[in-house]
């Protein structure tokens, strides 16, 4: 085996989730386990039904030949995306890399393993965009049986080539900011651009299905992909393999993929022990500032080192704050649309009224800042340092109390701001107002006590990347699915409850049940801080 080869299986082996539920004997870890693949597989699930509805759609209109090159598309864009919030934390910056560089390999083929990590790691995703689409498009081309095996082939050489443009802009990005002390605010705000980009794209799908332009945009969607292929050629190299069995198309999409490998990875392993060293050090400022010490109690001192472990990371600001993100543009953008009558369109002869769907408002606003907590991730993210602060004069209530009032402090200022640009546009009264401001301030709570619970009962300590328990952690995937459960419920109470009472009774009722909630909650958490 290659020394790329023998790297990564023993880095598959030590972080494969099979291979620790085989060995461990932990019954609640193997249970997290399960949970974590039942949790992946509906997600997967998810994605194998949206690209069957797009290719059926694409066929349906007649566009059968532009499914192959939509396939490429989508598998191109995921790749890229998934290794741009993997790079730093993966290729660069990562946890085991003082064991790695001290083993007889090169930075190259150290790099080249990280990589690969990354590429299988990515697979199921790649994977589930095309099989899905491949069976829908031999169905309505009907395909000959030597089809699938070429369209298996290049499925699995496609994501290479973006994968490499995101890792060498990672890398340039990189190396220009490492020993830069702002480093992690170029990061976030490039990553920031690609999330606002598809906050617009979601508008767009959502204007798109209430017009009913769904033909229109298939058409649309169809001569963007062509466009695209013309600028990016393996997209074509792709379409033509499949569509006309073109050998110089295969032989192009291979030969090029395996050349921009030894490219990229020969030149970021010539800057790969300095780029790292770099990370792993701070930058020293030259002028000397006295300025005096302040004074904080253990709380606020918490509270503070939690902001400042934010501010540090990149997938942590690129996570945590998007809820609040989304939360203050919709705010702001509110301000600019008679609020009063959309919705005075939307009800028509619905047997509701308008100050009934006020009651909703906190919670549309909720969805937006209680999308995230970062209690459920938190616990898990002080990894071995937890240890340390076990072992210092800080009881765990304390710890956990910091944990919540950050997240508090994150999440209260923009819902509230939101509720009452919302109420300002819908000339709620000003006693309402107040109700739903209440009402939006004890869902802030009850979202920080909610995701407390998730994250301490489901506490990992043993992660090597950051991404294991902010993105992929059982903490944050149950609160995310019963988060979502619990808005809905509330939501439908708000509305049982605005029609037969009158409004601010029913905020009233609505902020003592949320409130009793958020009690049992926090009772639960200083249980659990007491074990």
């Amino acid at each position: 085996m290659s020394k790329k080869m023998v790297l990564l299986k023993a880095l598959l082996l030590s972080t494969s989730l099979r291979n620790i539920y085989k060995n461990c004997r932990d019954k609640k870890k193997r249970g997290k386990i399960v949970g974590g693949a039942i949790g992946m597989g509906s997600l997967y699930l998810m994605l194998v039904a949206y690209c069957i509805v797009q290719a059926i759609g694409f066929g349906y209109f007649g566009l059968t030949d532009s499914i192959p090159g939509m396939c490429a598309m989508i598998i191109c864009l995921l790749s890229f995306l998934l290794t741009m919030f993997k790079t730093n934390g993966y290729l660069f910056n990562f946890k085991e890399y003082d064991m790695l560089m001290s083993l007889p390999f090169s930075p190259k083929d150290i790099a080249g393993c990280k990589f690969l990590y990354m590429y299988v790691k990515g697979l199921p995703w790649q994977m589930s965009v095309s099989f899905s689409t491949m069976i829908v498009y031999g169905i309505y081309a009907e395909a000959p049986v030597y089809v699938y095996p070429i369209w298996i082939v290049l499925s699995l050489i496609m994501p290479i080539i973006p994968m490499l443009l995101a890792s060498f802009l990672g890398f340039v990005i990189t190396k220009i900011s490492a020993g830069f002390k702002h480093k992690i605010v170029i990061q976030t705000i490039l990553v920031f651009m690609v999330v606002v980009s598809g906050i617009f794209l979601r508008f767009f799908i959502e204007d798109t299905i209430r017009e009913d332009k769904t033909e229109e945009v298939v058409q649309t969607v169809s001569s963007v992909t062509g466009s695209v292929s013309k600028i990016y050629p393996p997209i074509d190299w792709f379409s033509n393999a499949v569509k006309e069995v073109s050998i110089s198309d295969i032989l192009l999409l291979i030969g090029v993929s395996i050349l921009l490998f030894e490219i990229v990875f020969i030149t970021v392993g010539r800057s790969y022990r300095k780029i790292n060293s770099a990370l792993k050090s701070h930058a020293a400022s030259k002028k000397k500032v006295k300025i005096s010490c302040k004074r904080r109690s253990v709380l606020n001192t918490l509270v503070f080192k939690e902001f400042k472990r934010m501010t540090g990371s990149t997938v942590y600001m690129t996570n945590a704050p998007i809820g609040e993100l989304l939360c203050l543009v919709s705010g702001i953008a509110v301000l600019f649309f008679d609020i009063r009558e959309i919705l005075t369109d939307m009800i028509k002869d619905a047997p509701i009224t308008v100050e009934t769907l006020y009651l909703l408002i906190p919670f549309i606003i909720y969805f937006f800042a209680g999308m995230v907590a970062t209690t459920a991730f938190t616990m898990s993210l002080e990894g071995k340092n937890y240890w340390i602060v076990q072992s210092l004069p800080i009881e765990k209530a304390v710890l956990y109390r910091s944990k919540m009032l950050f997240n508090m402090y994150l999440t209260v200022p923009v819902t509230l701001f939101s509720i009452t640009t919302c109420c300002i546009s819908a000339k709620v009264p000003v006693i309402s107002t107040v109700l739903l401001l209440i009402l939006g301030f004890t869902l802030c709570a009850f979202s920080t006590v909610r995701g407390s619970v998730c994250g301490i009962k489901h506490m990992r300590l043993d992660w090597e990347n950051e991404i294991e328990v902010i993105k992929q952690g059982a903490g944050t995937g149950i609160y995310l699915a019963t988060n979502m459960v619990f808005c809905i419920i509330f939501m439908g109470i708000a509305l049982a409850l605005g029609t037969v009472l009158d409004q601010n009774l029913a905020a009233l009722i609505m902020i003592a049940v949320i409130a009793g909630l958020t009690g049992l909650g926090y009772r639960k958490v200083m249980k659990l801080a007491g074990k």
